[in-house]
């Protein structure tokens, strides 16, 4: 289902849930300042906030670890991450309120 209705930022919301994705937790924290009272805009914006400073916080605890920690984030953390990012603007996009595990709950929970 595709959210059209406008919201505080202008945008449709499909399109605000799906770029609240694009510039990972920094564009997350943007539309839940922005956003005020679109709740599936508000959800998508909590969990790319969660989902991504989680993702950052692994990296940083990988990269302790010498060599084996750099091929992890390299060839597994990386990848992953790109995946779940690309699946997550085109389901916010087609308007589905998709919650990844682990963050998913928590930010439903939250907004």
């Amino acid at each position: 289902m595709k959210h059209t209705e406008r919201t505080s930022s202008g945008f449709n919301a499909n399109v605000a849930a799906a770029l609240s994705y694009l510039i990972g937790f920094v564009s997350g924290l943007i539309f839940l300042l922005v956003e005020r009272d679109n709740k599936f805009v508000r959800f998508h914006a909590m969990q790319s906030t969660l989902f991504f400073v989680g993702i950052v916080v692994i990296d940083v605890l990988l990269q302790v670890i010498p060599i084996l920690g750099a091929l992890v984030v390299i060839f597994l953390l990386i990848p992953l991450s790109a995946v779940v990012w690309l699946l997550m603007m085109y389901k916010a996009y087609q308007g589905e309120d998709y919650k990844l595990p682990l963050v998913g709950q928590w930010a439903a929970d939250r907004i």
